[in-house]
């Protein structure tokens, strides 16, 4: 066989990822034609308003009063709450804006302005945002993990086009960037930047600077930090000679901590010029008043409420508490484990329990922040293919109330159709005699993986738990579509999803934290890559 047609070699990747970047992209754009979140529903429409308004705010305010409450910054009315490095991207696209059609970011008399030209643009920002930050950084994640991989242990799952193009087809950030309206794309990117710093470059500072940047973005990032400051801090006790050990490790925390002061100091200078400044920002970021979680979220408190009515129980501050306390609780089983034993697959790994623990457990948790779990299991993806496809379907399905109430069905299905059908298509060129329900067989799809071998009636035990997990979101999603509630329960289909959602998140907490304990101690060095 010729190296240009050996599936083996590094090089043929193009014919499946030039095609596979254009769907991921023409998917993208398909979802944009869709409605927005609060289009056309007055008087505080949606997300997509609240990304205009703050537009309006930081191009006709001065930075000082972006997070204060003044004549012409009117908080209750789509307040910027988001840390300032996206505060500077509603600028710099505010002004774009101010120089296409000013009416779109008119103080004041923009509020609710929908045009079609104002929405195209705002539709290309996102894409424009989605294809610099998000999916540079997923098809270097996917190179990398191709390119160190052996040819004897290289599965079908681990080919960078196939890789990459399962990560862009994800339905959840694509429904929510594209459809419902918002910037997850940069965030994520920016995180995956960082993560791809740490697993390929093993470049500590640039993956400092990088999760900073992701951090003063949006905040919900601290979701990822645990696993960054525990894998960070055990690497300075790495020495390289026993004699300067103490000075080694100096000198590398030093490194660590003037990275990160020095990206704090560049994003917020331009914001504080008083330790009040400071105070109200981080009032602005963290909101206790709004309770411990928003509409029927998928975690534990939202599950617990339906029967016991925490607000009547606990106030606000007694509520943080304990959600911080539980969060910790939750998390530190992984993290302490990345700490003592450290390993680089341990790392992503830790990044889906911990996020995953501050979803089920932490307190002001919205749906979307499925998303911060969702984005590591993708990179997981091609090392446990069948539980990370279980659980990124799951949190597509946990949005579906959101979905349902931006319009967003049809986009929804087809996406989620379209995710299955690549899926299936992967599963047809690891070389193994399969059909559309071979997603349904553990057996068939570690088999192609060339992973986990548990024996045969774990597997089987596997594929029947996803089989009628399956059957449990088509019966709740026609449910939902079909059948009026009682009018004492009108939220019973959404609080019944999310109740579902979180018993399925409650086990892949479990799942992935003794994956990451099954994986042995093995200090970070530089990997060797394949030669083509």
């Amino acid at each position: 066989m010729s190296k240009r047609t050996d599936p083996d070699k590094f090089i043929v990747t193009k014919y499946v990822l030039y095609p596979g970047l254009l769907l991921a992209l023409l998917v993208r754009c398909c979802v944009a034609a869709y409605p927005y979140s609060g289009r056309g529903a007055p008087p505080m429409f949606g997300d997509f308003e609240a990304q205009r308004h703050w537009q309006e705010v930081t191009v006709h305010t001065p930075a000082r009063d972006w997070y204060r409450n003044t004549t012409h910054n009117d908080l209750q009315y789509w307040g910027l709450d988001y840390p300032p490095l996206s505060a500077y991207h509603s600028l710099l696209l505010g002004l774009v804006a101010d120089w296409l059609e000013p009416e779109s970011v008119r103080l004041f008399a923009s509020r609710g302005y929908e045009s079609e030209t104002h929405e195209t643009f705002m539709r290309w920002t996102v894409f424009l945002s989605d294809l610099y930050f998000y999916v540079t950084a997923v098809l270097c994640i996917c190179i990398h993990m191709e390119r160190v991989t052996s040819k004897s242990e290289l599965s079908v799952f681990k080919r960078t086009d196939v890789s990459t193009v399962i990560c862009l087809l994800y339905p959840g950030i694509i429904l929510i960037d594209h459809g419902h309206f918002q910037y997850n794309c940069v965030s994520l990117g920016l995180f995956l930047w960082a993560t791809f710093f740490i697993v390929a470059i093993e470049n500590d500072i640039m993956a400092t600077i990088f999760f900073v940047l992701a951090l003063n973005y949006k905040q919900m990032e601290l979701y990822h930090a645990l696993p960054f400051f525990f894998y960070l801090l055990r690497k300075c006790f790495i020495t390289v000679t026993n004699e300067s050990s103490m000075a080694h490790l100096i000198y590398r925390f030093t490194k660590l901590a003037i990275a990160v002061i020095g990206t704090f100091s560049a994003v917020w200078y331009p914001l504080v010029h008083s330790w009040d400044d400071v105070l109200q920002i981080l009032h602005r970021l963290f909101p206790i008043k709004r309770g411990v979680f928003e509409d029927k979220v998928s975690n534990v408190w939202c599950s617990a409420n339906v029967f016991v009515k925490l607000k009547h129980v606990y106030n606000n501050e007694e509520m943080v508490r304990m959600c911080v306390m539980s969060t910790l609780v939750a998390c530190m089983p992984s993290c302490l484990d990345l700490f003592f034993r450290i390993n680089r697959k341990k790392f992503v790994l830790c990044l889906i329990n911990v996020s995953l623990a501050f979803f089920l457990f932490s307190y002001q948790v919205h749906e979307k922040s499925i998303l911060l779990v969702a984005i590591p299991v993708t990179i997981y993806l091609p090392d446990d293919p069948f539980t990370s496809l279980w659980f990124l379907l799951l949190s597509t399905f946990s949005m579906l109330p959101l979905l349902l109430k931006d319009g967003l069905l049809l986009p929804l299905l087809c996406t989620s159709s379209i995710y299955l059908s690549f899926y299936s298509i992967a599963l047809h060129l690891s070389g193994l005699e399969t059909n559309i329900f071979s997603v349904l067989s553990a057996n068939t799809v570690y088999e192609a993986a060339k992973t986990k071998s548990y024996n045969h009636v774990v597997m089987k035990l596997f594929s029947t738990m996803f089989f009628f997990s399956l059957q449990g979101m088509i019966l709740l999603g026609l449910g939902s579509l079909l059948v009026k509630p009682p009018p004492q329960y009108p939220d019973l289909f959404p609080l019944l999803i999310s109740m579902y959602s979180c018993l399925h998140f409650i086990f892949f907490l479990i799942y992935f934290t003794y994956c990451q304990l099954q994986l042995p101690m093995c200090l970070p060095v530089q990997l060797k890559v394949k030669k083509n």
